[in-house]
């Protein structure tokens, strides 16, 4: 191996051995320990190696147990739909939406079943609220949180920030009720009654949302299931119609959980530039990442005009209702609209976070949450293995969530009332879609295990979908 650095050898022997199943799925690689002895190398050589394989999918750690082969899901065909490019328009919220969220069936297809324990994370993180709100002084409780929130938070946002690749400045951070405040407030930011927003095709429905309650119109950018939004419809969008600001999720967009390459990251920014555009990303399931968390967007931003919006609520808490925003050129407005909407986060809550993050609970917790979300994913895909012929699904390697796509004749939309009266809740396609596009199309999280109940409602569904 003549040439190859010795973290390549390694790496290549590794390799190897998995083809040839000399360790099988699930089982244990020798520890690092045994790698060096045997092959005459450093920890940080056989580190280096073990990171490469893990973030091609091949290799998981395990905290205190060791590096493993990571199971392989089921081969699958993946979604193929397209999003048609029409003239922007102004959004009308389906009141689907608004019963979906009633019944907090974002993400379960059986909300109501609330089974299992807490994380142990999430149990750390009380602990450290509760902490927090016990070393109160006297009279704190008599005054507001500055507007950009606690500094003490902002600093372990920027650390945690710098570790992903950007070295985020705790000034140019301002924390926020959630990652749907940090985007509202983005859009109130840079927008004015009337601009149009450009946003991934199928995307996040919250968005649609926000361009709804704002008076703005939306113009849908086709994706693709391994690009994630395609560059060349935007050029293409861009060139036909003025638009202000694109919101896009770089890292594991919802529903499909894509990743969008560097090349298409470095492209964006350049129209960006050209085009005088807000780029409003949505980071919000960066950390949730299955492989090593991807950079942000907002570490190619020489023009700062990246606003970059996200919360703990993915990867932590959706209880917590606790994120960030860093504005770039509309920073300074952006503070003032939360002084203005929101006035002040709750100090003691920011500072129970912080501590939990400089203690290290908060990287233990996702150590273990990516462990099991890539089993979770698995299962899922596994599940899907048995529909029918036709069905196909997205196998991401972050977010919480798969897309499948089934036969072009499925209206999901007509299936969610008979799959309610199951006690079933589905999230259709044209949720995903201000012009109601994606019929045949449906979100299927895994944040939740797939226990007995949810592997029943999970196999009831072919039956309504297909057999209509």
């Amino acid at each position: 191996m003549t040439g190859e650095f010795r973290y390549q050898q390694l790496e290549a022997w590794l390799l190897q051995g998995i083809m040839e199943q000399r360790w099988r799925q699930g089982e244990r690689l020798p520890s690092i320990r045994t790698l060096c002895r045997e092959h005459g190398v450093s920890k940080a050589t056989v580190q280096h190696a073990l990171q490469r394989l893990e973030a091609q999918g091949l290799v998981e750690a395990r905290p205190k147990a060791g590096h493993f082969v990571a199971p392989q899901p089921a081969a699958v065909a993946q979604p193929v739909a397209r999003a048609r490019i029409e003239a922007p328009r102004p959004v009308t919220v389906s009141d689907l939406l608004l019963d979906i969220m009633s019944r907090s069936a974002a993400f379960d297809l059986l909300p109501d079943l609330h089974t299992g324990e807490l994380p142990p994370g999430v149990v750390a993180l009380n602990r450290s609220i509760g902490r927090a709100l016990r070393r109160q002084d006297g009279e704190s409780f008599q005054y507001y949180d500055e507007p950009a929130g606690d500094r003490g938070l902002r600093e372990q946002l920027s650390l945690h920030l710098a570790r992903r690749g950007w070295r985020a400045d705790p000034e140019r951070l301002c924390v926020t009720s959630g990652c749907q405040n940090a985007l509202f407030l983005a859009l109130m930011a840079c927008c004015e009654r009337g601009d149009v927003v450009a946003v991934e095709s199928p995307g996040f429905y919250g968005v649609m949302q926000l361009i709804q309650q704002l008076d703005l119109q939306v113009v849908e950018v086709p994706t693709s299931n391994d690009k994630g939004m395609d560059i060349d419809a935007l050029e293409e969008v861009l060139q036909r119609w003025k638009v202000r600001a694109c919101v896009v999720s770089p890292a594991f967009a919802t529903p499909g959980g894509t990743l969008m390459p560097d090349s298409a990251r470095k492209r964006l920014l350049a129209l960006a530039e050209v085009h005088d555009l807000a780029v409003i990303e949505d980071d919000i399931y960066a950390d949730t990442s299955l492989g090593p968390v991807p950079d942000p967007l907002k570490a190619l931003d020489t023009d700062n005009r990246v606003i970059l919006c996200s919360s703990f609520s993915k990867c932590l808490s959706r209880d917590l209702r606790l994120g960030w925003v860093s504005g770039a050129r509309w920073h300074g407005r952006i503070l003032h609209l939360k002084l203005v909407t929101q006035l002040a986060s709750s100090r003691f809550v920011q500072q129970g976070v912080a501590e939990f993050m400089a203690d290290g609970g908060f990287a233990a917790h996702l150590r273990r949450q990516r462990t099991e979300l890539r089993e979770r994913r698995d299962r899922l895909i596994a599940l899907l293995q048995a529909w029918p012929a036709g069905v196909r699904a997205s196998v991401p390697q972050g977010g919480l969530a798969v897309w499948v796509e089934l036969p072009g004749a499925v209206d999901t939309l007509a299936v969610y009332p008979e799959a309610l009266e199951q006690g079933v809740v589905i999230t259709p396609g044209p949720l995903f879609s201000a012009s109601g596009q994606f019929k045949n199309c449906l979100r299927i999280s895994f944040a939740h295990p797939w226990n007995g109940a949810r592997i029943a409602a999970l196999d009831l569904l072919p039956q309504l979908l297909l057999q209509r």
